[in-house]
């Protein structure tokens, strides 16, 4: 049932439910020990198997990724899959600065394009806000490459609700990224109603947690300090205990549906009507391949309340983000 293509926004960009989140195709600055050999062929396995979503950034490698990316999908017809790609990080002064100016703005979506070596751009997303530009501004530079044809669809991501209303001002904004996850669901009470009230598109990334959705962690785990994860909440009591409690109740679904926690997770956002398109990430070709299993399996509705209850204690989890905005 989840074969069918979602609308992105008021655009005419169309996306399975699943996408492919790309930030280990060559973001060497994320990742350790990764090959590029191994990050082309994940973007094949992506579409070879039915992934009609590939989710890039420039900040994945500082380009690198955009430009595995566009290897991987020339071998593709470009029209059969929508590409996403984001951008803000400034480096010309030689560290990291938030930028969102239309200037900024316009020389990045050019530089994307040629990473990418493709004419156009599915979406384009604003990837953080910065502090001084005001957002409805930012926004109208993506509405004049829209109009050049350069990107088809304008996104933000990371954006507070407020930020987003801004943006809109002009009704320009199809599609928002940030964090969601059954783990982190303080945008259900606000962000994700207003996104649905305004045909706004809804693009939750980390959807599996950094993997713990997954169900393969158990009680006893210990994280090096350089491992990203051990600086994340969801891996630290009471949080961790509490998270493994409720996917124990996720267990017997997938069992049911011959699927994996993972797949049964990635199911449930499927069928989250405030979500648009789930993109999780993947190291593997074959992690490509079992999640896109996930397209087969439909939940009951008794199925998908039983999952919506088990994490409802994570409704009102105020610790939003599994990590710090860059500044």
């Amino acid at each position: 049932m989840s074969h069918e293509m979602v609308t992105i926004g008021k655009s005419d960009v169309q996306a399975t439910a699943l996408g492919l989140g790309t930030n280990a195709v060559g973001g060497y600055n994320l990742f350790p020990n990764l090959k590029d050999e191994d990050g082309l062929q994940l973007v094949t396995a992506g579409l070879n198997h039915g992934i009609k979503l590939l989710d890039t950034a420039y900040v994945y490698g500082l380009g690198h990724s955009e430009e595995l990316v566009g290897q991987a999908m020339h071998a593709f017809d470009r029209h059969s899959f929508a590409l996403a790609t984001k951008g803000a990080q400034d480096f010309s002064s030689g560290e990291q600065v938030i930028n969102n100016t239309p200037d900024f703005l316009t020389a990045q979506v050019e530089a994307s394009l040629k990473r990418l070596n493709t004419d156009y751009l599915d979406i384009y997303y604003i990837h953080f806000p910065d502090k001084q530009t005001p957002k409805a501004e930012a926004v109208g530079a993506l509405q004049r490459l829209r109009e050049q044809g350069k990107i088809r669809a304008i996104g933000v991501s990371n954006f507070s609700l407020e930020q987003v209303k801004e943006a809109n001002a002009d009704g320009y904004v199809d599609v928002v990224e940030d964090e969601f996850s059954l783990l982190h669901r303080d945008h259900e009470a606000d962000l994700m109603p207003y996104l649905k009230d305004h045909q706004i598109s809804f693009v939750p990334y980390f959807p599996l947690a950094s993997g713990l959705l997954t169900g393969k962690y158990d009680q006893a785990v210990n994280f090096p300090a350089d491992d990203i994860r051990s600086q994340i909440s969801d891996f630290q009591e009471p949080r961790y205990s509490a998270a493994l409690k409720a996917i124990d109740q996720v267990r017997p679904i997938a069992q049911a549906h011959d699927a994996t926690v993972a797949q049964t997770v990635l199911a449930w956002y499927m069928q989250d009507p405030l979500v648009s398109v789930v993109i999780p990430g993947a190291k593997r070709a074959s992690q490509v391949e079992a999640n896109a299993q996930a397209l087969d399996v439909t939940l009951t509705a008794a199925e998908y309340q039983t999952i919506d209850q088990a994490f409802s204690g994570f409704k009102s989890t105020t610790s939003g983000k599994s990590l710090a905005d860059p500044d």
